[in-house]
């Protein structure tokens, strides 16, 4: 992965351990409101964060940044990267797209995605996610937004499996209000957003947050708002040469994750699959040739 290739957030990351007590104030409070935050004067982005005006130059110098104006361009490229429409995605790619047969351009893009979102996963985070969506003594919701609702779905479909109090909810569906009515303090919202991301789905992280839910997001680079309500985000890198964004990073997440929550449950969720089979029998659902 090229510093070119990297965005500020993750240029960030990768120094933390690097960074005084100063800039690391400094770094969070860029992340908060991440991209947008450094687009104003040098001196508001050190008053907001409460560091010195040389704490904020001596941080952009060691992100790789020649100077203030430096880091501004690529926040501001970062910002149009995250509106950017399918058109738009699919002219950037057309543009600059190599010889080499399409195949063998998106596998590649792929790798480096899964390569380079797996080295920022700190597996702590991880296996604390996994952990809260096997803990069945909480109700856990699977949301979804217009396009991510696919994947929502997929998950949904195997923790139903799994254990038992859970909800798929679609922010894009006029009554996603109904289902935070029955919601309490320390209930897991599993979360779906990648750009364009949509207000909906914010409202409705919003509204979980303040009923005492725990929200694990699952977004983009560029990172959806909702990752400032999150107990945990995780952020994958889903830029191929398409008019649309990869979904097999986030996906390689979800059945991760699936397979983790599936150990941690085995005893009870055995006995769940073996009365789903028998159902399946029942039912004649599927074709057997034995």
């Amino acid at each position: 992965m090229t510093e070119a290739t990297l965005t500020i957030a993750d240029r960030i990351q990768e120094k933390l351990d690097d960074l005084t007590r100063a800039e690391r104030q400094l770094a969070d409070s860029i992340l908060e409101n991440y991209p947008a935050s450094g687009l104003g004067p040098l001196s508001a982005l050190a008053k907001d964060a409460g560091v010195s005006v040389p704490t904020v130059a001596r941080m952009v110098q060691k992100l790789g940044f020649g100077g203030y104006p430096d880091f501004q361009a690529e926040l501001r490229e970062e910002l149009k990267a995250k509106a950017k429409d399918p058109i738009a995605k699919h002219d950037t790619w057309a543009e600059g797209a190599p010889s080499e047969h399409v195949l063998n351009r998106f596998t590649d893009a792929v790798i480096d995605n899964i390569r380079h979102t797996l080295g920022q996963i700190d597996p702590d985070d991880f296996d604390q996610a996994c952990a809260m969506i096997a803990d069945q003594t909480h109700h856990l919701y699977i949301v979804g937004g217009r396009v991510t609702h696919t994947l929502a779905e997929y998950l949904f479909m195997h923790l139903q499996v799994v254990r038992p109090k859970i909800t798929h909810i679609q922010s894009t569906s006029n009554t996603w209000p109904h289902y935070l009515l029955d919601v309490k303090e320390g209930d897991v919202f599993v979360i779906l957003d990648m750009r364009r991301y949509e207000n909906n789905t914010l409202k409705l992280a919003e509204m979980a947050h303040a009923k005492g839910a725990r929200v694990i997001v699952l977004t983009d680079q560029w990172r959806s708002p909702v990752h400032r309500l999150a107990t945990i985000s995780f952020s994958s890198r889903i830029v191929v040469p398409s008019a649309w964004d990869s979904a097999v990073m986030p996906l390689l997440l979800l059945e991760t994750m699936i397979s983790t929550v599936q150990d941690l449950t085995w005893e009870t969720t055995r006995d769940r699959m073996q009365a789903l089979e028998e159902m399946f029998d029942q039912t004649k659902l599927f074709r057997k040739f034995t």
